[in-house]
């Protein structure tokens, strides 16, 4: 096993330990470990991604986890074109994120708390993504669960972020329960976890049946789907997305780092790499491409009406989630992780650039009261508007290649959603652009909203927190310009590179489509700016006279489809009902309650009487002993 890949993710696992137990006494300067490791992972990641381009991959055990008969799980590393992608996004934001955190997280209870537990979800998502079985995956798809729940609670005295990082733990446990299944049913069927073998043999599964409860079921549709159920919980679908948005309860850098660049990702990861099972289910195809279709549109519509700074762009987070999706649905598994790439880049510098707008704000989140900020801040606008530029699909940014190459895979694809996933697509790009530009324009145009105390503070975030931006703001123009397509003059295409391990799609759009297509998704997100500068800055008396005239429709997406009522209706108030019934009560509290608690409480009271006789005087102790002399010859005389 080579060193540097060891030291990828074992290094951010000591920066956690050392951390958590030496880092209260290290005070203001508990950050230097962790980011002193995270930036060697990034510099071997670096190394790791040149040695799979040069064909120097790796897929080796470490070492044996569980061995029992013909049972055998192990603990090895798979290095890869797809694992040294992800690594590079991982290692990255995670590194610059580390860098903010000094400037944003200054002067907080926990201050060391807080890095090492991102040292402990970094060491968590590499072995996610390095993992060459299933079973290391879900050790990493766990761990990196766990890792959220803490940082979203960090705050764990506000009411309001512990109970955020519950519903991420709790609702994720949804999503998992499928993934579970999907992991027993692939041992069922291969008799092993690990990748290589499982993958080899998935073709022999093709169109193989098995029946339960006299019910029959397509075996590879099913592993697919119940895997699939895993990424609706870990990527925010459709019905499982309401633990994202509240998870901004969490510091903006979690928000940044787990919640846009890396942890989400997870599920199109999972998806890319099962890639051989996915292609033998055009039902499951289908239903990855119509869960991605429908996510998109719905929470594009969401983000619209929003006015927290952060959940705009985690409602956006959702949606273009639900882009790579699509590109997984259709087929084209290198776009769907392409455009992963480049939204790690602006999504992230999105929500840093969030993060400093609330320090300069004295942690204001709500755009009401915000504007005219540019004068104030000129770092953070400039670097905001080239995260909005890219998301927006502006030719020449990042977010333009990724986006139009799934667009167009989409029209072309033979999966019967293809069509309409490609309309939804291209009607969600101009949504993005909007919600995205009103974000952009309510924040640094027009007049100043807030208290005058608030404007007289104003200022620009300090360079540890605008030096990682700048950083970013490169990766949100250029990170799309290693996907160039050939039909705008790009050499080696992504793709290409990825093609070992994701395949390559089975059909392509001409020039001349692939041309007409792009023009169509520009002129929707063209479209989508213009409307906002219209609505937010030339006539912005328009949204308000929306709102009136349309006050069901405003009304319903303010309040995000009541998806969350109708959870708490439909199931939680049921359950918390149920489990408050008479029987239930009578076996909890007065048989299962007293087996637990009773039994403690009968071995307390009687060794609380037998200590009694132990009361440290020595009178007592000397009438015990002389009454046990009496009760002896009393015995002996009896017994004479």
């Amino acid at each position: 096993m080579p060193t540097y890949l060891l030291l990828i993710p074992f290094l951010p696992l000591f920066s956690f330990v050392f951390t958590f137990l030496l880092g209260k006494r290290m005070g203001v300067r508990s950050h230097w470990v962790p980011i002193a490791t995270v930036l060697a992972s990034f510099v071997c990641s670096i190394y790791a991604f040149f040695q799979v381009k040069n064909g120097h991959g790796v897929n080796a055990d470490l070492y044996t986890w569980i061995a029992s008969g013909e049972m055998k799980f192990s603990v090895g590393f798979l290095l890869d074109e797809l694992t040294s992608v992800m690594l590079i996004v991982v290692t990255s934001i995670s590194s610059l994120v580390h860098v903010y955190s000094v400037g944003y997280m200054k002067g907080e209870d926990g201050y060391y708390r807080f890095f090492a537990f991102l040292s402990l979800f970094t060491f968590s998502m590499l072995m996610l993504v390095l993992g060459n079985n299933f079973l290391q995956l879900f050790f990493g798809w766990e761990a990196v669960g766990l890792s959220s729940y803490l940082l979203i609670g960090f705050y764990y005295e506000k009411i309001s972020a512990a109970d955020a990082g519950k519903k991420a733990f709790i609702v994720n446990r949804f999503g998992d329960f499928g993934f579970i299944l999907g992991l027993f049913l692939i041992y069922a069927t291969f008799g092993t976890l690990h990748y290589a073998p499982v993958f080899a043999h998935a073709s022999q599964i093709a169109h193989q049946t098995f029946t339960i409860l006299g019910m029959t079921f397509n075996l590879p549709t099913a592993i697919a789907l119940l895997l699939f159920c895993g990424a609706i919980g870990k990527s925010a679908q459709l019905p499982l997305h309401v633990w994202l948005p509240d998870a901004m309860e969490g510091p903006t850098p979690v928000s940044a780092l787990i919640h846009a660049a890396t942890m989400v990702t997870a599920g199109v990861f999972l998806v890319a790499r099962c890639n051989p099972i996915f292609e033998l289910s055009m039902t499951a195809l289908n239903v990855v491409t119509i869960i991605g279709s429908i996510t998109c549109l719905f929470a594009a519509t969401i983000a619209l009406t929003q006015t927290d700074i952060k959940r705009v762009v985690a409602y956006s987070t959702v949606s273009q989630l639900a882009y790579m999706f699509i590109a997984c649905g259709v087929g084209a598994y290198g776009a769907g992780v392409f455009h992963l790439f480049t939204h790690a880049y602006f999504k992230a510098l999105l929500f840093l650039g969030c993060g400093s707008i609330i320090l300069g704000m004295h942690h204001e989140q709500d755009v009401q009261y915000m504007g005219g900020l540019r004068k104030y801040m000129p770092i953070t606008y400039w670097t905001f508007l080239l995260a909005s530029l890219s998301i927006s699909g502006v030719p020449g940014f990042a977010g333009f290649f990724s986006k139009d190459e799934i667009l167009a895979m989409a029209y072309v694809s033979p999966v019967g959603a293809g069509k309409f996933a490609w309309f939804v697509g291209t009607l969600v790009a101009g949504i993005t652009a909007f919600y995205s530009f009103r974000l952009f324009f309510l924040i640094f145009h027009g007049d100043f909203r807030g208290s005058q105390h608030q404007k007289e503070h104003l200022h620009e975030s300090p360079k540890v927190v605008t030096i990682p931006l700048i950083c970013l703001a490169v990766g949100a123009v250029a990170a799309g310009w290693f996907g160039i397509p050939a039909v705008l003059g790009g050499g080696a295409h992504w793709g290409h590179f990825l093609e070992p391990v994701v395949g390559h799609p089975h059909v392509h759009p001409s020039h001349a489509t692939e041309f007409v297509l792009m023009a169509i998704s520009v002129a929707a997100g063209a479209f989508g700016i213009f409307l906002a500068w219209l609505f937010y800055l030339k006539f912005p008396a328009i949204p308000q006279t929306l709102r009136e005239s349309l006050p069901k429709l405003y009304t319903l997406s303010f309040n995000k489809y009541f998806v969350d009522e109708i959870y708490a209706a439909a199931i939680i108030k049921p359950v918390l009902n149920i489990s408050n019934t008479i029987i239930l009560r009578f076996f909890d509290l007065g048989i299962i309650e007293n087996i637990v608690n009773g039994i403690p409480r009968f071995i307390n009271s009687v060794s609380g009487s037998i200590r009694k006789v132990q009361d440290g005087l020595v009178s007592h102790y000397l009438a015990y002993m002389g009454s046990g002399v009496v009760v002896i010859l009393i015995w002996m005389y009896v017994r004479a």
